[in-house]
């Protein structure tokens, strides 16, 4: 049997925050691929290397973990006052399927940096030595993100002494703003798409728990650690290792979907691993980080644990850390409760690889909440630039 050869596609591989995508731009992708469909998600598998039934990744790109099985498109902005449009695609590592429901805060770093470095932002708007506006419109969820990437000489600054947790090395501080970042400007659409600050969900065959849903940056369904049996001081290999209770946490996600009204039924949820995301909070407690640091209730506001793809992550989405901050800042979620209360504008939580700090400022307009903006500092660096090749009969 003749075999066709392999394609070569310019890609660079990022890091964005504690994630790592493989990057394109819209118009060095095969023509087939430059428009949604069977196609583009066969290339996007085949690069990163799913599905993989040893779950490795060894033929791809993909670190087998939710958080390095990622493409990403980025093409100059079809969007008035927008620099670029950054597309995401969450790849499953063991399904055939690409997730394209919703955003990855932490690639959305590197969006703004590999924008510049792609020649995909107007030279005009780069100085020569400061800082980097760049306006992202990200196509999935259809909001505005402003990343302020810092640049010398002309060029994207990637070296630096900022250090985030869940990334062994300093890099150079980059700040998002996710504006808008809820649905509640949406047609239909609402941050709290139950009309609940906190519910009553009912998870079939497992139990009732009180649960805060919100939409902003990524739908998540929030619940107490203690409801389910936790401490919120767990680390990746405390949940990862034990099927039953993955299990029990996609059905707790499920039921939350079917609330939220993300699907209609609970089988969709085979097809939208992405979102929601499950989370559970803690008040503060002292505990060690996956690296061994120590961490002391005093230094955080309190204790957030969530699940991405099926696993428990080994830091925290972006996306999430948004959801994060935005509930915190509105008294009377789980989140906000789990913190002590009362109104805030930022708030710092422990993760398994450490601490991390968001802002965000929420106010109430006619009996509804909402949120115009949540603020966090990320960093990417460009690890690999070049080609990818993939077998042409893959896609």
């Amino acid at each position: 049997m003749a075999h066709l050869p392999q394609v070569k596609i310019p890609a660079t591989y990022i890091r964005g925050g504690t994630s790592k995508g493989v990057f394109f731009r819209l118009q060095d992708l095969p023509e087939r691929c430059q428009v949604p469909g069977e196609a583009r998600d066969a290339l996007f598998m085949r690069v990163i290397g799913s599905p993989d039934p040893y779950s490795a990744h060894i033929d791809g790109m993909g670190g087998a973990t939710s958080s390095t099985s990622k493409c990403v498109i980025l093409s100059k902005s079809s969007q008035p006052e927008h620099d670029v449009d950054y597309l995401y695609g969450q790849v499953s590592i063991d399904k055939a399927f690409v997730d394209w429901s919703g955003n990855c805060g932490n690639l959305s770093t590197a969006a703004g940096a590999f924008a510049i470095h792609a020649g995909l932002v107007d030279p005009a708007r780069i100085p020569e030595n400061g800082t980097c506006v760049v306006r992202i419109w990200q196509a999935n969820i259809q909001k505005t993100i402003i990343a302020h990437v810092p640049v010398t000489d002309g060029q994207v600054q990637e070296t630096g002494d900022f250090e985030l947790d869940g990334v062994a090395f300093p890099a150079a501080e980059i700040v998002l703003e996710f504006l808008d970042p809820s649905d509640d400007g949406e047609e239909g659409g609402s941050m709290f798409p139950t009309g609940n600050l906190v519910d009553d969900l009912e998870v079939p065959g497992i139990g009732s728990f009180k649960a805060t849903m919100i939409t902003a940056g990524i739908p998540t369904v929030f619940v107490n650690a203690e409801d389910i049996g936790y401490r919120g001081t767990e680390l990746r290999e405390d949940i990862n290792g034990d099927p039953a209770q993955l299990a029990r946490f996609e059905q707790i996600r499920i039921a939350g979907a079917l609330r939220m009204g993300l699907i209609k039924t609970a089988e969709e949820a085979a097809t939208r691993q992405h979102t929601p995301k499950i989370a559970f909070v803690s008040p503060p407690k002292d505990y060690r980080t996956s690296s061994g640091k120590a961490v002391k209730a005093g230094e955080v506001d309190l204790l957030v644990r969530a699940l991405s793809m099926g696993k428990l992550h080994h830091a925290m989405m972006g996306t999430c850390a948004v959801a994060i901050g935005t509930a915190a800042a509105i008294p009377g979620t789980l989140v906000n409760l789990a913190a002590g209360g009362g109104e805030r504008e930022a708030v710092r939580f422990g993760h398994p690889s450490g601490t991390l700090r968001v802002g965000a400022q929420a106010r109430r307009v006619d009996g509804q909440w909402t949120v115009t903006k949540a603020v966090m500092s990320r960093s990417a660096r460009i690890l690999m630039e070049g080609w990818v090749r993939v077998p042409a009969e893959s896609f």
